[in-house]
């Protein structure tokens, strides 16, 4: 199994549900719900919490590692980078972007995106899945991806989009031979020499118009290796999102306060 830094970006200004990271009905911050979930992948190493927030670090004092970070950072990945160099991190080393607000990420997921970001030899992996039942694939708060196949098996991304695409024109369906359109999750490999690169580039102007950061490594011709795999995590956007997963931590044995 490779191994991987992940590094968790975490500030406290979300628009939909402010402070979200430090929320602790469950008797811990959120934060730290995501912190063990990627402790708990074999691909990584070692996790590090990056904020801007002194309160981030008092609220994980003792229990996770975290490092000051810039408080002008226009995006996590961005705030990614500047801890990947404070922590002296070697040009190949894999970093692990994991998202702040997915305390339920499946472990396995982080493995197969290291794996196969290792094995590819790609500058950056992700990961993607079908549509489950209910779930609809024209909203745009879902970002979606087209993939190309590759003779390694592992593939790679064509384009990134909150439109629904593949637009299946005809209206044939996947019984018919339709490219069914698969959902792209916020979570990336990256090695640091990359990372580097990625945020020393400036905005394109597909990442402008989407405001999808990945769509800066895609017009510079990256090529990105992606995981399609099933999977049922969402991130915590809003404070209803949030009493969902407090009921769901409740109902596995541990009780909120």
């Amino acid at each position: 199994m490779p191994q991987a830094v992940a590094i968790i970006p975490a500030r406290l200004g979300s628009t939909r549900f402010p402070r979200k990271v430090l929320a602790a009905r469950t008797g811990r911050p959120l934060i730290a719900h995501t912190v063990e979930r990627a402790l708990a992948a074999a691909s990584v190493s070692r996790v590090v919490v990056a904020t801007d927030s002194t309160e981030v670090v008092a609220a994980l004092s003792g229990t996770a590692e975290v490092v000051m970070t810039r408080e002008d950072h226009p995006n996590g990945t961005s705030r990614l980078a500047e801890a990947a160099g404070l922590l002296g991190l070697d040009p190949d080393t894999l970093v692990v972007n994991v998202q702040g607000d997915e305390p339920e990420i499946d472990p396995a997921l982080i493995d197969e995106s290291v794996r196969a970001t290792a094995r590819s030899g790609e500058p950056m992996g992700t990961l993607a899945s079908p549509f489950r039942p209910g779930e609809d694939p024209a909203n745009p708060n879902i970002v979606k991806v087209v993939t190309r196949p590759h003779p390694d098996g592992i593939a790679r991304a064509v384009y990134f989009s909150r439109s629904l695409i593949p637009h299946d024109r005809d209206g044939i369906g996947p019984d018919g031979g339709a490219l069914a359109p698969l959902k792209h999750a916020g979570l990336y490999v990256y090695r640091r020499s990359a990372l580097d690169a990625f945020v020393a580039m400036p905005e394109s102007g597909l990442e402008r118009t989407e405001r999808l950061e990945q769509l800066r490594a895609v017009e510079a011709g990256w090529s990105i290796a992606v995981v399609i795999r099933p999977f049922e995590h969402t991130g915590i956007d809003t404070p209803e999102q949030y009493d969902a997963f407090v009921a769901r931590h409740a109902a596995r044995g541990s009780p909120s306060p």
